[in-house]
């Protein structure tokens, strides 16, 4: 069945002090949800269920990030998220450095199953 991209967002969230990379994700998660108001499944005249949501995350220590706690970010649609190596570990004074992680959001649809 053709899966059909219609959406592409992009964030950067960080976790400043305690190296937390989940949080990091989380946050670029959410600076990537929070600027829009897109109604994708609307538009298209189907359920927000059938979204099928593709997430990347990058950091540089994606072993360290929970994939599945950061599903709780969406609340509704088919949601499927991998990290992979990438963002920015930037050393401080301290020796502990600021996570900086990257997220990108790709929202489909199977247009011959909800048509």
């Amino acid at each position: 069945m053709p899966r059909h991209r219609v959406l592409t967002e992009f964030g950067m969230g960080s976790s400043l002090r305690r190296q937390d990379y989940t949080e990091a994700a989380r946050r670029a998660l959410k600076d990537a949800l929070w600027r829009n108001s897109i109604n994708m499944a609307e538009l298209f005249g189907h359920p927000k269920e059938a979204m099928l949501i593709d997430v990347e995350i990058a950091v540089q220590k994606p072993d360290q990030v929970d994939c599945e706690a950061l599903k709780s970010v969406f609340p509704y649609g088919q949601i499927s998220i991998t990290a992979s190596h990438g963002g920015l570990d930037v050393p401080r004074p301290d020796g502990l450095p600021t996570v900086m992680a990257n997220a990108a959001i790709s929202v489909s649809f199977d247009m011959e199953r909800c048509a």
